[in-house]
């Protein structure tokens, strides 16, 4: 085991930077920067924003290792480097954190996220990063939602920036804009009429005249808005023998629970996130303590993203041939102490209608 995973504890990296690519005069210019009106509602739906947070906040907490390959006769054997400055902190401004999270949240979204390089050794290597916002690129040669490719044209905010001074990451996956645009429209509308049903002072119902001469539409406008009002001050209402207050058999706002944890559900399959991880019933027996939790978060919602950003950082126009850079998991994953987490306790969780 120790072969295979032995450290070359001498410096990999060639020289020292020097100038700064080549770029737009939009970049850096945070006054012009802005996010997608597609992203920005698609946030306001507690589901989609709770799968975002939980991946981001997985992405931003690794850290990255460097390795070559070399065949031993039978296999690749991996030897472990000292990692380039730029893998600690790939824009020297910013933490990784930072721009690690915010990566993975336009590969979420959009499908594609992009680095500029903003500085480059004299082997011609980068050494140094900035995100750019995926809302503010554009590619006239590819408009999306399926990408086929590194784009040979690019635009930030307009203008047109040097592709060979970007960094393309390509996601498998569609972003989720396009692929959950109508389940997040839904989703919404369904928070709209939570927010409508909120506010009613007591259950919903209706005004029924049961004499006396027919009142007319305004009449019973009149009647309606008046009762509506009272309730607002006063629980308790009175009415003669004209009129009387029918309560729905169904109350619309159980009604509109069950759609609304259905529609949760929804936005979970459509994230890649196992339902649990953002509160979602699914039903069953399940038994749940937070190692496998990481391991479910991992697995079936963080991975296609992570190899996504550590294969587009091993390609060529980014490190030497036979060198690459993968995410340190094994803490993450629980390889560490675990003693301390708190199991929860099996629980029976009911299936929305």
């Amino acid at each position: 085991m120790g072969l295979f995973n032995r450290k070359i504890e001498t410096a990999q990296i060639g020289t020292a930077p020097v100038g700064a690519a080549a770029g737009a005069s939009q970049l850096g210019q945070f006054y012009a920067y802005s996010v997608g009106n597609l992203e920005l509602l698609s946030l306001q739906v507690a589901t989609v924003s709770r799968a975002r947070d939980l991946i981001a906040a997985m992405v931003g907490s690794l850290e990255l290792k460097h390795y070559t390959k070399q065949w031993t006769g039978e296999r690749y054997e991996e030897i472990y480097l000292t990692n380039e400055p730029w893998m600690e902190r790939p824009d020297p401004n910013v933490t990784r954190n930072f721009i690690m999270a915010n990566t993975f949240s336009d590969l979420f979204m959009y499908g594609r996220a992009f680095w500029y390089v903003k500085t480059r050794y004299s082997t011609g290597l980068p050494a140094s990063f900035e995100w750019m916002p995926a809302a503010m690129v554009s590619t006239p040669d590819q408009a999306g939602p399926q990408y086929f490719g590194k784009p040979s044209q690019i635009e930030f905010n307009g203008l047109p920036i040097d592709p060979q001074n970007v960094i393309t990451f390509l996601s498998p996956i569609i972003g989720l804009t396009f692929t959950g645009a109508r389940a997040v429209n839904i989703a919404l509308h369904l928070d709209q009429a939570a927010d409508r049903y909120a506010t009613l002072e007591t259950v919903p119902g209706y005004l029924q005249q049961r004499s006396g001469e027919t009142m007319d539409a305004e009449a019973l406008t009149n009647l309606a808005n008046a009762w509506a009002a009272a309730r607002k001050v006063n629980a308790i209402g009175a009415l003669n023998d004209i009129a009387e207050f029918v309560e729905f058999d169904n109350n619309p706002g159980e009604v509109l629970d069950r759609l609304r944890q259905y529609q949760a559900l929804e936005l979970a399959r459509i994230a890649n996130i196992p339902p649990y991880l953002v509160g979602v019933a699914t039903g069953g027996m399940t038994y749940q303590n937070a190692q496998q939790a990481r391991q479910d978060l991992y697995l079936f919602g963080a991975k296609p993203f992570l190899d996504c950003i550590q294969e587009t950082l091993s390609m060529d126009n980014v490190l030497p041939r036979n060198r690459f850079v993968e995410w340190d998991i094994e803490d993450y994953l629980g390889t560490h102490d675990m003693s301390n987490d708190i199991a929860t306790e099996p629980t029976t969780q009911e299936t929305p209608a």
